[in-house]
């Protein structure tokens, strides 16, 4: 058995095709994300990849839409994102493939 620390890897990314990674692939990555209430992020799309993101705790409005823990929301290729935390909110975000296509829309 190996033992990794999440605080080792680099923005709560731990599964994909970049380094330091627990597990490499370009298939896909898998990242824990905490998000301090009203906490800054940039608006952004992804030109490629699909994402798929799982409330593990918390309350955020994205695309006009008040989500909360237990809820599992899907973003698309070219669909927005511009979250706004209402709460400390932990993510478990799933990218499929792993690249990086971030577009910034409106840096914070």
């Amino acid at each position: 058995m190996k033992i990794n620390k999440i605080s080792d890897m680099k923005g709560g990314w731990y599964v994909g095709g970049f380094s330091p990674t627990v597990h490499d692939t370009n298939d896909f990555e898998v990242g824990y994300k905490l998000h301090k209430k009203n906490s800054d992020w940039d608006t952004h799309y992804h030109t490629d990849v699909k994402e798929i993101n799982f409330i593990v705790r918390g309350k955020m409005r994205i695309q006009n839409t008040i989500l909360e823990t237990g809820d599992i929301f899907t973003l698309y290729p070219f669909e927005i994102a511009d979250p706004v935390f209402l709460e400390d909110t932990e993510i478990v975000c799933v990218k499929t493939p792993s690249m990086n296509d971030k577009v910034c829309v409106q840096k914070i």
